[in-house]
């Protein structure tokens, strides 16, 4: 990946809004991205919620996010959005404002948690095998769920590269041509694995992380699905994830969707 995501390495400091939502309740920072996107569990247990923060200028795309979930949670386990919006914050150097408050700038999103843990936490990291089968079983799901007819959100070759330019993005002259469609899915977008979650008996449980959700091939998310063992399981459970999805490599889309990954 392009940038840094993973659990916060150092003390992270709360937005104003995030400590607002929390309202008193246990707050924890559980993930953090080189683009500044903040992550926290408010509370525990199966009441917990999840805040998350992305500063103004991040690129981060809350709001897309949670009308992504919004539109998909209707079809298959993916967090319920509680609430959403934009802070405007306080420009530094009027009205006496904190450092704190003058950053304070940003879109935030509130969602209710969801059963199980990341497939990556310490549990599952030391079970790969079971854990990229879900991960890999539970994308098929994913893909079968949710209508490809209905889903008003893309994320075609074409629009990818439309955005990426749009943010600033260099794409490489040297991108291969897009092999054609093997099959038209609503894509995850991001399927890695921290966004798979799974139960106590190690079946898939969920998805977080839509921002990206959209309809596309599904190599689009396989590849992604795929290279994301070799960074969280090591090497040699690519083709595991495979056959619990239940299809044979394609090395061809594969080179292709993670080139594209890379570039955009």
């Amino acid at each position: 990946m392009s940038l840094y995501s993973g659990p916060p390495a150092r003390d992270v400091s709360v937005p104003p809004r995030i400590a607002a939502l929390a309202r008193g309740r246990a707050l924890l920072p559980v993930w953090v991205n080189e683009a500044g996107g903040l992550t926290f569990q408010i509370g525990e247990g199966e009441s917990r919620l999840f805040a998350k923060w992305a500063p103004r200028g991040s690129g981060l795309d809350l709001p897309g996010e949670a009308a992504r979930l919004r539109w998909a949670v209707r079809y298959t386990p993916v967090p319920e959005v509680l609430d959403q919006g934009t802070d405007e914050g306080t420009d530094e150097g009027t009205g006496g404002a904190t450092e704190n408050e003058a950053g304070a700038a940003g879109d935030w999103l509130l969602t209710r948690g969801l059963p199980g843990d990341s497939a990556v936490s310490p549990r599952w990291k030391a079970r790969p095998e079971a854990a990229v089968r879900a991960i890999g079983a539970g994308l098929r799901v994913f893909h079968e769920r949710l209508p490809v007819d209905s889903c008003p959100f893309s994320w075609s070759v074409t629009d990818r590269l439309e955005q990426a330019r749009r943010r600033g993005v260099a794409v490489p002259a040297d991108l291969p041509p897009a092999p054609p469609v093997d099959r038209l899915v609503v894509c995850h977008g991001d399927a890695c694995s921290p966004n798979t979650l799974l139960h106590e008996d190690g079946s898939w449980a969920g998805h977080v992380d839509l921002d990206a959700l959209g309809v596309a091939d599904r190599w689009a998310d396989l590849a992604i699905a795929t290279y994301a063992t070799q960074w969280n399981y090591g090497p040699g459970w690519e083709d595991t994830l495979l056959d619990a999805y239940g299809i044979a490599p394609d090395p061809e889309r594969i080179r292709f969707y993670r080139a594209l990954w890379d570039a955009t």
